[in-house]
């Protein structure tokens, strides 16, 4: 597109003489910038993005968009008030708005985004969807998937609209993106029209960056007043929220004119769900809604993912698919890479790798855990730095209640001390009782902590690694290191002697 066009549909002024300048791209780090883009400055947490103007100009940038004049620059500046705002604008008119036509689904929550999300898409599939899902662990289009090494749950803005037009491109009907509240907050899914906004639950998290539980709760909401906006797509508006979470009443008053289904198993529900057994490979489970009702087994572990399934097939009803496509659908589904993976190398004990790194989800998979182990329950477990420090004791009380020994050890230390990380949750397992050496041990490499927690394991005992999941990597300052929780804890077993048969 030309420059001025773009500006002026995003309420930007172009500046003088620069009109006709031809915009390729979208670019919001210099070091993407090339011939044709557009540089949007955007202030961040530890630099403002226009300290790297003049590197974008220099590698191709056309122009620059920054919330105020920037002088010394060899290239054209357009102002604007808010950078991010704007950001989203420029990317949704960049790629025609392709979610005007393409169905969306977003999902927000504080646990059990991603792997909602996959059921999701499932289920639509179930359904004769074409759908795509950009998730914390991987990304699908149209039938063709890739993992997601950006760290991020919810990308920029940019990618988005990117994603949603190569979807649509592709010939996708649906779009399944997790909405996390940093995104929410931040507008990267401004001009992204959503038709069903699903909530799977809520606990303390990201409170360094909302600062209150109240203030995290109303970025969530944000997803559904979304719900408000945008073009009719011929499905009907709705929101999917989980009656067993007391924070869904507060999200239903955020929704105007779109249809409320919930969805649960201890509280009264528009899609009713019953446990009939659970063992170490599944549930059995009946959902309910209406008269209608279907019965299977879930080979998912746990009460949260059953939960999770529970929302997959509501959300199936509110998209036009049937409770017999939600069952086809989830009486095959598969975990999700880092969500109760299990790593078997022949040994007699159990190690499994999962993302939990809230104290909820870590109490929720150890509490999952401790009947399933006739053995010891050893945990291993961080936190991340520059995120919620209120939650690192809670980590370790929540560990405290189930594990038989954990280990705490880093996660993403970033740019903050290791020790004083690690040494924040040791406060919280010294006020719950635990004897350092006895109950807990404090191994600050992560590589030594899975080793370590491996090499105590006996017969009938369960090892899990938590925290890390999927990624790839641990930050220590501002450098990525190559990290695989599974592949350590492989090596580890296999430096025990134990190898697959």
């Amino acid at each position: 597109m030309r420059l001025g066009p773009l500006l002026g549909a995003c309420g930007l002024a172009a500046p003088a003489g620069a009109a006709d300048l031809e915009v390729a791209r979208i670019v919001y780090d210099s070091r993407k910038a090339g011939a044709g883009s557009l540089f949007v400055a955007i202030p961040g947490f530890h630099r403002d993005g226009a300290q790297f103007a003049a590197d974008a100009v220099a590698r191709g940038a056309v122009a620059v968009v920054a919330e105020g004049e920037l002088g010394g620059l060899s290239a054209p500046v357009a102002v604007t008030e808010d950078a991010r705002a704007s950001l989203a604008d420029l990317a949704a008119e960049l790629y025609d708005h392709p979610t005007a036509r393409l169905r969306v689904v977003g999902v927000t929550g504080t646990d059990g985004k991603t792997t909602t999300t996959h059921l999701i898409s499932d289920v639509l599939e179930a359904a004769g969807e074409t759908t795509g899902y950009a998730t914390t662990v991987d990304f699908k289009s149209a039938g063709q998937s890739w993992s997601n090494d950006s760290r991020q749950s919810t990308q920029e803005a940019v990618e988005v609209q990117e994603f949603c037009a190569e979807l649509l491109v592709a010939g996708g009907t649906w779009a399944v993106l997790e909405a996390t509240s940093h995104a929410l907050a931040l507008q990267k899914l401004r001009g992204t029209w959503v038709d069903v906004a699903v909530f799977t639950n809520l606990s303390p998290e990201h409170l360094d960056f909302h600062g209150t539980l109240q203030r995290y709760l109303e970025a969530k909401g944000l997803l559904f007043e979304a719900l408000a906006d945008g073009p009719a797509k011929g499905v009907a508006k709705a929101a999917v929220l989980n009656a067993d979470d007391p924070h869904w009443r507060y999200l239903a008053d955020r929704v105007a004119g779109a249809r409320v289904i919930t969805y649960g198993l201890n509280a009264l529900a528009d899609v009713q769900g019953t446990v009939l057994s659970a063992d170490a490979k599944g549930s059995r489970i009946q959902i309910a809604t209406g008269s209608e009702r279907i019965e299977f087994f879930l080979p998912l572990v746990g009460r949260f993912n059953i939960a999770n399934a529970l929302a997959a097939a509501a959300t199936g009803l509110a998209t036009g698919a049937t409770l017999a496509h939600a069952r086809t659908a989830l009486e095959r589904a598969r975990a999700v890479r880092g969500r109760m993976e299990r790593v078997a190398e022949g040994q007699p004990f159990t190690v499994i790798v999962d993302y939990a790194h809230t104290p909820e989800a870590l109490g929720n998979v150890l509490a999952l855990l401790r009947p399933l182990t006739p053995g010891r329950l050893i945990a291993v477990f961080g936190s991340a730095g520059e995120r919620d420090r209120a939650k690192r004791p809670l980590l370790a009380q929540a560990a405290g209640r189930h594990a038989d020994l954990f280990i705490i050890t880093e996660e993403d230390p970033r740019l903050e001390d290791p020790k004083v990380i690690l040494a924040e949750i040791a406060a919280g397992a010294r006020e719950a009782g635990k004897r350092l050496g006895t109950d807990y041990l404090v191994i600050g490499d992560r590589v030594a902590a899975v080793t370590s927690a491996i090499g105590q394991a006996k017969a009938g005992d369960t090892v899990l690694l938590a925290g890390k999941g999927h990624e790839r990597s641990i930050i220590t300052g501002e450098v990525a290191r190559p990290y695989d929780e599974a592949a350590t804890a492989r090596d580890a077993l296999r430096a025990l002697g134990h190898a697959k048969s």
